[in-house]
């Protein structure tokens, strides 16, 4: 990596994540793959505060969906018709595993090493449950080791709790490298088939609409992931084409419309919909806002391609693995200066319409949210830096040794 990548995230987002068309980058897309990270980070933070309260953050857990068909559609982009050949598909599969284990591993190991902290000191059990049991025990550590935790292998939620994601996109993976080696040009069939049954499913057996992760977590993921793959499949030259005439003449207002009025529909559409069987829905609200924002034609497009928004983009998926282990350990040392100085920081709270612990109401819980934010944003940077890219280098270079 150059000096420049290693100072700012943004000049390595192409070898982060994106994935290609006709040679070109998918920049805005991983700039909304940050803000979708951040969004979700929000939406497990537990605070009294308006914005953890607010029916938008309230339904945020829909942004996972953004990241299945996101990554539906940069895979088929990528890998569509490159492998027709065992070598190719095994390549394929060693670079993904190598683009979400070894970060996995990491935070299951941090973890890991809390739940131990707690067993020797005993001043930290709190009032939770004792240490290596509930969602933390040892059966469910190897279930996570084998990423089996978000494929009907766990009954709950267990340790790094939103990885059950990457444990579906695993398999995903694998199911869509199958499917494309044996059926060749006419694996569009198969992912079709896929996009019109997952969400008939979740319709008749789901108790909790789209929220659903180590039950049903799978099929959620299938159905967005084949949505991204089949506009992908099918829009390949259009979006080339259009992307290469409009890289000519910079923003349009037509197009800077249509992205301001999606940014609008996805707004309202996870505010209201997000709590009931229309959640279902939102993979196709977000290929349609994929399908958009891979042109790159607008004024939004434009702000999404600042550094800024770029390096948000390359630590997305840090941002998502480490969120959770942030948030707990903010809220550890908040319940340690409360116990010492009595500030009134955390206590019991209603967290839409569930008793949590978390942060107060006021400037509380919102000083708790932008701490929160940065503090998530720093040390995704340095689990990027010091985990992502050198593990990702690593595998490809192993890759090619097949």
């Amino acid at each position: 990596m150059t000096q420049t990548a290693f100072l700012n995230p943004s000049r390595a987002v192409v070898s982060a994540h994106a994935g290609t068309i006709a040679g070109e980058r998918f920049l805005v897309l991983d700039s909304w793959r940050g803000i979708c990270a951040l969004l979700v980070a929000l939406f497990h933070f537990p605070t009294a505060s308006m914005v953890s309260q607010s029916a938008f953050i309230g339904s945020s857990y829909l942004f996972v969906d953004f990241f299945f068909v996101l990554s539906g559609f940069v895979i088929a982009s990528s890998y569509g018709n490159r492998l027709n050949q065992p070598e190719e598909a095994a390549r394929f599969a060693l670079v993904r595993f190598g683009r979400i284990y070894p970060l996995h591993l990491i935070m299951l190991a941090a973890f890991a090493g809390f739940e131990l902290l707690r067993l020797m000191l005993p001043q930290l059990h709190g009032t939770g449950a004792p240490p290596f049991t509930g969602g933390f025990d040892l059966r469910s550590l190897l279930a996570n080791l084998l990423l089996l935790q978000g494929v009907g292998f766990e009954d709950r939620l267990t340790w790094n709790a939103p990885s059950w994601s990457i444990s579906a996109e695993f398999f995903a993976y694998l199911l869509f490298a199958g499917v494309v080696f044996v059926a060749g040009a006419r694996a569009w069939v198969w992912f079709v088939a896929a996009a019109v049954t997952a969400p008939l499913f979740l319709l008749g057996f789901s108790t909790h609409h789209m929220d659903v992760s180590y039950d049903f977590g799978f099929i959620r993921c299938l159905y967005g992931f084949s949505l991204g793959a089949l506009l992908a499949w099918f829009q390949h030259d259009s979006i080339a084409a259009a992307r290469q005439a409009l890289a000519r003449g910079g923003p349009r207002l037509a197009w800077s419309l249509a992205e301001i009025v999606m940014v609008a529909v996805i707004a309202l559409f996870v505010s209201l919909a997000g709590n009931s069987d229309f959640g279902i829905a939102a993979p196709l609200v977000f290929a349609l806002a994929l399908f958009l924002f891979a042109h790159e034609g607008g004024w939004i497009s434009a702000l999404l391609r600042t550094p800024f928004m770029l390096t948000l983009g390359a630590l997305s998926y840090s941002i998502y693995m480490v969120h959770i282990f942030v948030q707990a350990r903010l809220i550890n040392v908040a319940g340690l200066v409360e116990r010492k100085l009595g500030l009134g920081l955390v206590g019991d709270i209603v967290l839409r319409g569930d008793p949590a612990t978390g942060f107060g109401t006021g400037w509380v819980g919102t000083v708790a949210i932008l701490v929160m934010l940065v503090a998530t944003i720093v040390v995704s940077w340095i689990t990027w830096r010091f985990v992502e890219m050198p593990a990702m280098a690593w595998f490809r270079r192993l890759s090619k040794r097949i």
